[in-house]
């Protein structure tokens, strides 16, 4: 399934985030891609407020995860090199958990997520716009 969306404002953003909530409900894995500055974490961060995390939102990018109110792990992925760098943090036993996995640049560890997961891509266009494709993998 794809389905597709464009934000110009950010009263529409919060469409985006209900829209993605209704799709994603049963999915634990949410992967977010898109260039630096498309608004990944701007998403995220939408995501947890309507989610009501009170913990503050922010990209993992030298920890590699975040823990919000113990319920959701964010993920940068940014930096890791390779697998086994990524199993070597325990990456694993977060995906097992059952608790919502959020995950930015996720590509190298697309081979460790092997139940269905939402994909989500964000273009940011040059008129300030954002198309969001998203997916079920």
């Amino acid at each position: 399934m794809k389905k597709s969306f464009s934000r110009i404002s950010e009263s529409s953003l919060n469409e985006v985030v209900s829209a993605l909530i209704d799709v994603g409900k049963d999915y634990n894995v949410w992967t977010f891609e898109g260039n630096l500055g498309a608004g990944k974490t701007t998403l995220i961060k939408a995501l947890a407020k309507s989610l009501n995390i009170e913990d503050e939102v922010s990209s993992p990018t030298f920890n590699y995860v975040n823990d919000y109110d113990g319920r959701i792990y964010h993920f940068d992925c940014y930096r890791i090199k390779n697998v086994e760098e990524a199993l070597g943090f325990g990456f694993e036993e977060y995906i097992d958990s059952g608790k919502s996995c959020w995950i930015e640049w996720p590509d190298v560890i697309k081979p460790l997520l092997l139940d269905k997961y939402l994909e989500i891509i964000i273009e940011h266009n040059p008129d300030a716009t954002r198309n969001y494709t998203v997916s079920i993998i």
